[in-house]
């Protein structure tokens, strides 16, 4: 009997790369899920991860294939150049906040301080270094380099704080030894306006790194009036 006649059709068939716009579209769905209570914090901050790692399409279906009615049968495919219509405004990430610019890939504080804030770009990987010193990095009116920005905060008797504005995701995998690293989920004395999720295809902002005998306290606050 030919081999051909009971081998698998579709196993010679190569798996497809997936966009940019089929990310955004699968971390929409896991937003929407997270929202509607159907993914745990942990779950969500894990498949938007994945989601934005994602090489291939079967990737971004396997994210979202126990979601439904969440997934609303989400086909990964892109849709027509005709049907696609812009998100509405109120829910988008002002669009110059990613620029794709060369950023400050680093911030050092050695027995001093140091502060970044106002206007300023913050490259995709930035290593904050913080030794009995201080370091305040804040991102409400920062540009991104790029849509996933990686800081690597460590703090050794010293003390790093991370202000993330609320239209960017936040990821925190960092850990204390004798010492602090957490969000401060208090509310901001400077805007008491409610902190929101953030939107549909944000860009992520991750924090790791080590609190040793000092801390490291990441808070979400309002985005900027625009």
């Amino acid at each position: 009997m030919d081999d051909d006649a009971t081998s698998d059709p579709d196993r010679n068939i190569p798996a497809v790369r997936a966009s940019d716009a089929e990310r955004h579209e699968t971390a929409r769905i896991l937003q929407e899920a997270f929202s509607e209570g159907r993914l745990t914090v942990a779950e969500f901050d894990e498949r938007t991860t994945q989601a934005y790692q994602a090489l291939f399409r079967t990737d971004l279906a396997a994210l979202t294939v126990d979601l439904s009615p969440a997934r609303r049968q989400f086909d990964p495919r892109p849709a027509p150049e005709s049907d696609v219509r812009p998100e509405p405004r109120h829910d988008r990430v002002p669009a110059n906040r990613v620029t794709g610019q060369p950023g400050t890939s680093a911030s050092v504080a050695v027995m001093s301080g140091c502060e970044r804030s106002a206007v300023w770009t913050i490259a995709d990987a930035h290593t904050a270094v913080a030794v009995m010193g201080g370091i305040s990095i804040d991102l409400r009116e920062a540009d991104l380099q790029s849509r996933e920005t990686t800081i690597r905060a460590f703090a050794v008797w010293g003390g790093i704080e991370i202000i993330v504005p609320d239209d960017l995701h936040l990821v925190m995998d960092g850990f204390g030894l004798m010492g602090g690293f957490a969000e401060d989920r208090s509310t901001c004395k400077e805007d008491p306006r409610p902190v929101r999720q953030a939107p549909p295809g944000a860009p992520t902002v991750r924090v790791t790194g080590l609190a040793l005998m000092g801390g490291v306290g990441v808070r979400r606050v309002p985005r900027p009036e625009r």
